[in-house]
């Protein structure tokens, strides 16, 4: 597959395997089922427009954020809403062929009130959740 460096990325969205979840749950839409509806247009409206960027050269504006430390690897969108800040995890799959292409795979999400660190429980099962797409490539169909 040849991509241009200017052609959309595809946004994908973690599904578990069956294996490690038999309701094969998507902790992503999950996510965004939960949280108030202008909150999910507005994290679908950033998704759209670092897909169309592409992600390498989108400009974050706070509202597309590589994330560091233990959680390097990982992209997060921000949104405020609800008087809470809500965010969903990403990873990064360039020419990913098992994929259809370059993708961005929403993998998960959490809501916290304004200024407070999220729990490192949260974390922690982003990343297992994380380590089940590397091993898995499951996505939703």
């Amino acid at each position: 597959m040849t991509r241009r460096s200017a052609d959309p990325w595809r946004i994908q969205f973690f599904q578990r395997a069956q294996a490690d979840d038999p309701s094969r749950s998507t902790p992503a839409i999950e996510f965004l089922d939960s949280v108030p509806p202008k909150v999910a247009a507005e994290i679908h409206a950033v998704l759209d427009a670092v897909a169309a960027a592409p992600p390498p050269s989108f400009s974050g504006g706070g509202k597309w954020e590589a994330m560091h430390d233990d959680m390097a690897g990982y992209f997060e969108v921000r949104v405020q809403g609800g008087g809470m800040n809500h965010r969903l995890f990403c990873v990064l799959e360039r020419d990913a062929e098992d994929l259809g292409g370059s993708s961005i795979v929403c993998i998960d999400g959490l809501s916290k009130p304004p200024r407070t660190a999220a729990h490192p429980r949260d974390y922690r099962r982003v990343k297992r959740y994380g380590v089940e797409f590397r091993k898995r490539r499951t996505v939703l169909e």
